[in-house]
């Protein structure tokens, strides 16, 4: 019975689970109260879980709600809202918030809205001293408790009438700063204060200005004296005497500095004043500082001094300032208005200026030497003042100019440029060269003892007429050099050679070279070669004419081969001819003697061979053929000689040779008529002249 109530009461639980249906509808989130919220309000973030229900029953919701994606409030309930408080809410609480819930393994999430704290905590500014001096150096602390980095924070420092000194500080970790002002001279009374700031999604958000902060500031000294004495109407050559003076707590690590512009002019340690005292001149006219330094502190006091002039500067004079040696210079000192004072006149120097005379005028007569620069100097009552300097130049005449080729040899290849120069021995610089060509003036050029002229434009005509002047400012004038005639050299132009007899030559003749130019200044180096394995010089010569023959003797089977020739002058450029050949044959005579010893060698031969044969058949036929033999003996002969052998080798030798003869007739008759032939083609070629 247990057993069957069980069961029953199983299948209603399970009928009673089965009947418990919900979903959600969304999840809402919200922010109290609405729209932007005032730092230090309280405030209020509300989730609330809209759910449908399929009968009235309880369920256990789980509310989380994040701010920028990191956990900030959980709560389980059975109600569908839940609220997240915030009593107190900072800048630190600006951003995005989003709210979850989960009931019965279902996971809804909401939006997410975005909640601004408008406003930051007010800072708090502390000093580390109240009361300071001048140089030291005051650390401020500005701290905003309730905020939360990154945060930037600003320092000013305030003084009275002027605009206050801002440093930023940018802080990621932390939610205080720190900052060091240097207390500088004439920070009296000092207030402080900071403020703070934040990047928001609108902008950024500042935070009201701290408390002020107010710190003494002490002077370790005073700002220093400056006086003179005589205080005004300061004339030349009076006593001046400067004093500059302070007062300090402590004289330790005082340093008193007078100075004139950036000049020092005098200074002291560890004394209360420092003196200094001169000769006043104009030159001591103008702004005097007195600094005193301790430590990091200066403090500086200036004053205008205005020196009244004694005497003006003198004046010096000449009689002339550009002279020929020998000639009298007459040298003058004066002061406008005054009559008495003491002068003396200086030539300067490199090594310090030389006196001359202690005198107003001085005349000498000058030579070269005497060249220079002169002043002259006035003395008053201790003031010593210098004139302007006058330079005096003093001129030697110019000697007669020399015009020379730079090269050294008075001649230019054709084309080529001309570099002359003009030099003068004698003569006080600058001197002014003129160079002429013809009577055209071509370069003006100023010195000190030559000049240099380039003629780019050489003609084939232009063999003469340079010539340059040389003057200075002497009173003598100009001087002209000799006149430089200039031989014009014309480079070798199209060499050729030929050749009598021309191509084939017998052995043991004479041959006749013939190397000619178109064109070329006189005198002509030719050369001959002959190519082989490398280029053999045969012969050379110079010549005073376009032309020359080589006659070569006694020519050989050896001398065959090619031949050139080569010309120069003296423009230095080589010029080669085309090759021509040269076949060197044998001589009719040494043909004749040849074909002479082959036919008695034939006749021999053959001669022996009759008689061979002769003996063989009189031997096989006995007496009575011998006796017919010798009727027989010519007409057998003469068919041998008629009749050539089957082998090929035998030529008839009356026929060679009048072959032969007729062939070294032909090659003489032919050697002549090349010979003739060549021999117009070298003088009557075009190339040949």
């Amino acid at each position: 019975m247990y057993l069957a109530l069980l069961v029953i009461f199983l299948q209603c639980s399970e009928l009673h689970a089965e009947g418990k249906v919900f979903t959600f509808n969304g999840v809402e989130i919200k922010v109290e109260p609405h729209g932007k919220v005032k730092n230090g309000a309280p405030m209020s973030i509300i989730c609330h879980a809209d759910i449908s229900k399929n009968s009235d029953f309880q369920l256990q919701y789980n509310f989380t709600i994040f701010k920028d994606r990191k956990l900030v409030f959980m709560s389980i309930s059975d109600k569908e809202d839940a609220r997240y408080e915030i009593p107190v809410a900072k800048s630190s609480d600006t951003g995005d918030y989003e709210c979850r819930v989960k009931a019965d393994r279902k996971l809804v999430f909401s939006r997410t809205i975005y909640v601004w704290v408008a406003g930051m905590t007010k800072p708090i500014l502390t000093a580390d001293k109240k009361e300071v001096l001048e140089g030291e150096v005051v650390k401020l602390r500005c701290e905003l408790p309730e905020e939360v980095p990154p945060l930037e924070f600003f320092f000013r420092k305030i003084k009275t009438n002027s605009e206050p000194i801002e440093k930023r500080v940018a802080e990621q970790n932390q939610n205080f700063s720190e900052m060091e002002y240097f207390v500088e001279a004439g920070d009296n009374i000092l207030q402080f204060d900071c403020f703070g700031k934040r990047q928001v999604r609108s902008g950024w958000d500042s935070s009201q200005h701290s408390n002020k902060t107010l710190v003494t500031v002490k002077e370790p000294f005073i700002r220093p004296t400056l006086i003179t004495r005589p205080s005004n109407n300061i004339t030349e050559g009076d006593q001046i005497e400067f004093e500059c003076s302070t007062v300090a707590a402590q004289m330790r690590g005082i340093e008193i500095i007078f100075q004139k512009n950036r000049t020092i002019l005098n200074s002291v340690r560890d004394k209360k004043f420092l003196k200094y005292s001169t000769i006043a001149t104009q030159e001591d006219s103008g702004e005097y500082l007195c600094k005193v330094e301790q430590g990091a502190v200066s403090k500086t006091t200036k004053m205008n001094v205005f020196v009244s002039e004694l005497f003006p500067k003198p004046t010096l004079s000449a009689s002339m300032t550009k002279l020929d040696e020998s000639k009298d210079l007459i040298l003058n000192c004066s002061i406008n208005s005054l009559r008495r004072a003491n002068f003396s006149i200086l030539r300067k120097s490199s090594s310090g200026d030389i006196l001359l005379k202690k005198s107003r005028v001085l005349a000498i007569k000058v030579n070269v030497n005497d060249t220079g620069s002169y002043t002259c100097k006035a003395e008053v009552k201790g003031i010593v003042k210098e004139s302007k300097p006058v330079r005096i130049s003093v001129y030697a005449p110019v000697s007669k100019p020399t015009l020379s080729v730079v090269s050294g040899s008075p001649e230019v290849v054709l084309g080529k440029p001309l570099q002359l120069i003009c030099h003068s021995v004698m003569g006080t610089p600058p001197i002014t060269f003129t160079f002429y060509k013809g009577d055209e003036i071509k370069k003006n050029v100023t010195n000190d003892t030559y000049a240099t002229f380039l003629d780019e434009d050489i003609g084939l005509n232009d063999n003469g007429g340079y010539k340059c002047d040389a003057r200075n400012n002497h009173s003598s004038g100009v001087k002209t050099s000799n006149i430089l005639n200039v031989t014009v050299i014309v480079p070798i132009r199209d060499a050729s050679l030929g050749s009598v007899p021309y191509g084939e030559v017998e052995v043991g003749s004479d041959t006749a070279f013939l190397c000619s130019v178109k064109e070329g200044s006189w005198p002509i180096d030719f050369k001959f070669f002959k190519k082989t394995d490398r280029e053999v010089l045969l012969h050379e010569v110079r010549e005073y004419s376009d032309r020359t023959i080589w006659h070569k003797k006694t020519m050989k089977r050896k001398d065959t081969g090619t031949y050139y020739c080569m010309a120069s002058n003296r423009a230095s450029v080589d010029v080669r001819s085309r090759p021509i050949t040269i076949s060197v044959i044998l001589a009719a005579w040494q043909k004749g003697v040849i074909a002479a010893f082959v036919l008695t060698a034939m006749a021999g031969a053959g001669a022996v061979a009759l008689w061979w044969f002769l003996r063989k058949k009189k031997k096989a036929k006995g007496p009575s053929m011998e006796m017919s033999g010798s009727a027989l003996a010519p007409n057998l002969t003469s068919e041998k000689l008629t009749r050539p052998p089957s082998d090929g080798n035998y030529y008839s030798g009356s026929g060679y040779i009048e072959d032969n003869e007729n062939h070294m007739k032909s090659t003489d008759e032919s050697k002549d008529s090349v010979e003739n032939r060549h021999s117009q083609r070298i003088y009557g070629h075009p190339d040949a002249t």
